[in-house]
């Protein structure tokens, strides 16, 4: 997400309207998890126009397939309306970072070949990365490995949840944690790269401390797949998500003590603030 009006003053600038919030993201971080489509569908023509224009040539949507297909139909008989989907966001052909797959919490191994169907006609340019929430795909038993093959056959991704930091202590009296702890699956860490784009969403905790330690492992598996010329997605969040730009701009700075990186540019928020 980047339409965020908790992060005025910081990542964006304190004042005026959020026409240039994504230019502004944009400029900071590379790339961004579309949570928009997966609640209200394929984004309309003009917006769709709009975010072309605002997105440098190297920036990458990460969106999410649409609940409708996913949650509500559960992959059954998407065809026509996931390649309608594809084609409205076709203006961002070049700009498209791996498409998210997110299944249902129920979504169990007796529903595997609705997934293979879909992989297998899945259009070759756009990266596929898939999030998997139910028990059985995480029990390394018969289930996860045909999961694991079948991802590996049609060079999908596998999202990596990482929610170790989110439910490491009790949520206490905060609201946002509360939330959180009560909305995110509270499944196993399987640290696995089946595709060519690793994709790991970290989500942190309120605690930077703790949120330092459960990412230090992360360093040397992210250089890795650096090494081994895949493109790693790092996805960061907080359980409100109000310090989340802060948080990833943290993690990237001890990515960078470890490997070379660019160097991220000043929140736009910041750079205002140092003017006056």
């Amino acid at each position: 997400m980047w339409a965020n009006p908790d992060w005025r003053g910081g990542l964006y600038p304190p004042h005026g309207g959020s026409e240039g919030w994504l230019a502004d993201y944009a400029r900071v971080f590379a790339t961004v998890e579309g949570n928009t489509t997966f609640y209200s569908g394929a984004p309309r023509e003009a917006t769709v126009a709009t975010w072309a224009r605002q997105a440098p040539p190297g920036f990458r949507f990460c969106f999410k397939l649409p609940a409708s297909l996913t949650h509500e139909r559960r992959l059954a008989g998407i065809e026509a309306d996931l390649d309608a989907f594809l084609e409205a966001l076709s203006p961002l052909h070049d700009r498209l970072g791996p498409m998210m797959v997110q299944l249902p919490r129920d979504f169990g191994p007796d529903e595997l070949p609705r997934l293979e169907h879909l992989l297998a006609r899945w259009p070759a340019g756009i990266p596929c990365a898939v999030e998997v929430r139910h028990r059985e795909f995480f029990h390394k038993g018969r289930a996860e490995k045909a999961l694991n093959g079948m991802l590996i056959t049609y060079g999908a991704n596998r999202v990596m949840l990482d929610v170790r930091p989110l439910f490491a202590t009790a949520p206490g009296a905060h609201p946002g944690l509360q939330h959180a702890q009560a909305e995110k699956p509270r499944v196993p860490l399987h640290v696995l790269s089946t595709g060519d784009c690793p994709l790991v969403r970290f989500i942190g905790h309120l605690d930077s401390d703790l949120n330092e330690r459960c990412f230090t492992p992360w360093i040397e598996r992210l250089i890795l797949w650096i090494n081994q010329g895949k493109t790693p997605y790092l996805m960061v969040h907080t359980p409100d998500n109000h310090g989340a730009p802060e948080l990833a701009r943290r993690l990237h700075s001890r990515l960078c003590e470890r490997c070379s990186l660019p160097p991220l540019e000043a929140f736009a928020g910041e750079r205002q603030t140092t003017l006056f």
